[in-house]
């Protein structure tokens, strides 16, 4: 799997856990709106964390539709998600640095142009 691809799954995977961390009774629809990714896409991000033993699916008792589930993280999908976090935050000060320095130095291009 390239770089980039798998960057781009981790990144799901942490948005996936940070939203059901904040409620685990949101629908793979309300995730998929949330992610602006496809049902499908959000689908295959749930199996994919259900199956690491991330998170677990749990009924909800109480509700009147049995086929639907709140997603619980696992005291592993925590850890997962702080090690995620922290590749995350790490890659983000990257490249805003990355794009500082790019803006500063148009700046300067633009400053001595305009001398001219």
């Amino acid at each position: 799997m390239s770089v980039q691809r798998e960057r781009a799954r981790e990144e799901a995977q942490f948005k996936v856990m940070r939203l059901i961390e904040r409620d685990p009774h949101l629908s793979q629809r309300d995730l998929a709106n949330e992610l602006g990714i496809s049902l499908g896409a959000t689908h295959y991000v749930l199996r994919g964390l259900v199956e690491r033993g991330f998170i677990k699916l749990d009924r909800f008792r109480q509700s009147p539709d049995k086929r639907r589930y709140a997603y619980v993280l696992t005291p592993g999908g925590m850890a997962a998600k702080s090690a995620i976090a922290r590749r995350f935050l790490a890659r983000k000060r990257a490249e805003y640095d990355a794009l500082k320095r790019e803006i500063e130095e148009l700046g300067a291009e633009l400053e001595r142009g305009a001398g001219e």
